[in-house]
């Protein structure tokens, strides 16, 4: 019997790192030591009080249960509380607070729930795939916001159609931004706020990196901007804030009626996160936050030695303002693949090529600070070896 995938599964944007990443598993194979930069995984633990919550809850009866649909409550008055302390932001728990399997799902979710076949969607290049795979299962159409060092990697507004802007219902955004590591602020969210409410279109913007800024500096909260909820929604992680990658747990936060809609599409999908890890993420939430600021200075002196080997070895750094992303611009002559593919075939360092995160990341490389300082200092001296 000939299988035919559905329509919606085609459209689906091609995994571009899948060919890299089997690359590198092929030299591991071989027995080279290679140095993994180019993946978003954090590399350090999930710090103990968090995992301990976690044990204690798993060991409770009543975590084996079916959680509620939307969640528990709990955990969305320790987010709604979280917000406030960090960014004077006020949410109801109970209808500005979505419980998600990952931010990745709500990102992907979000199109679903207000784009038709034939919408326009606003998307940062470069920026984080996933947008993509949304827009597409829903039948809808991208027009690219290009991100270029001249404008602080910002979006231009006024450089867009006017007949795509009228057309556009729902626009993705990215502060602290992946794959850059540039940063936004007050100004630029502001003239946010006044261009969606114009023209009427939500924003959704993916605050994954947001506990993660540099030099004293603590990322900027969409929605700590004046009118903000009534324009768009917040997606936030547990992943990179408090290394809990594999739990799979993040949040969507503000306008009402978009959480109403998030709520609604996973009613149909899941029956919530497990309980335990919910009970585990409200610890995590409002118990001491040291581990974050120690995590943060971890980043932040990786970043520091990092973009000095780099430019001891003649390099062009772009000092990236928060995230554990640098973006590299690659060294005359080469594509971004072509860099890439050079530094894991003669230096075995995994670093990912910036067109895989669209038209406008060509010419530049992400590589994640995510290994120790000696393999980062390894990492730069194999790069410095190849002579660019």
């Amino acid at each position: 019997m000939l299988i035919q995938a559905a329509d919606r599964l085609q459209r689906l944007p091609l995994q571009f790192f899948s060919n890299l990443v089997a690359k590198a598993n092929e030299y591991v194979r071989q027995g080279y030591d290679v140095i993994n930069l180019g993946q978003g995984n954090p590399d350090l633990p999930t710090p103990p009080h968090i995992v301990e919550a976690l044990r204690e809850a798993v060991l409770d009866p009543a975590t084996h249960r079916y959680p509620p649909f939307s969640g528990m409550y709990e955990l969305k008055v320790a987010m709604a509380d979280w917000y406030k302390r960090y960014h004077q932001v006020d949410l109801d728990p109970e209808t500005e607070v979505a419980i998600l399997f990952g931010g990745k799902t709500g990102l992907v979710e979000i199109s679903q729930c207000l784009l038709n076949a034939g919408d326009i969607c606003l998307v940062p290049d470069p920026g984080y795939p996933d947008y993509w795979s949304g827009v597409a299962l829903a039948g809808a159409r991208m027009v690219m916001m290009p991100l270029r060092r001249e404008h602080d990697f910002l979006p231009d507004y006024s450089a867009l159609s006017p007949e795509d802007v009228r057309k556009a219902k729902l626009m993705f955004l990215n502060y602290p931004n992946n794959p850059i590591g540039a940063v936004a602020n007050e100004t630029f969210f502001a003239d946010t706020v006044q261009f969606a409410q114009k023209h009427e279109i939500v924003v959704a913007h993916d605050f994954a990196y947001g506990a993660i800024g540099f030099d004293g500096v603590r990322p900027v909260s969409f929605l700590s901007t004046p009118g903000a909820k009534e324009v768009g929604v917040e997606f936030y992680t547990m992943s990179k804030t408090y290394n809990m990658a594999g739990w799979r747990l993040g949040f969507c936060v503000g306008n009402a009626e978009v959480i109403r809609l998030i709520n609604l599409i996973q009613d149909h999908y899941y029956v919530s996160v497990f309980s335990a890890v919910q009970r585990a993420a409200v610890v995590a939430l409002t118990s001491s936050q040291e581990c974050v600021d120690e995590l943060v200075r971890t980043y932040e002196n990786r970043r520091n030695l990092w973009i000095q080997g780099l430019r001891e070895h003649g390099f062009d750094c772009i000092v990236p303002g928060g995230s554990f992303f640098t973006w590299l611009p690659v060294p005359k002559g080469y594509s971004s693949m072509d860099f890439a593919n050079r530094v894991l075939e003669e230096a075995h360092v995994v670093i990912a090529p910036g067109v895989g995160f669209g038209e406008y990341g060509e010419g530049y490389v992400r590589i994640g600070m995510l290994a120790e300082e000696q393999r980062l200092q390894e990492a730069m001296k194999r790069m410095g070896r190849l002579n660019m």
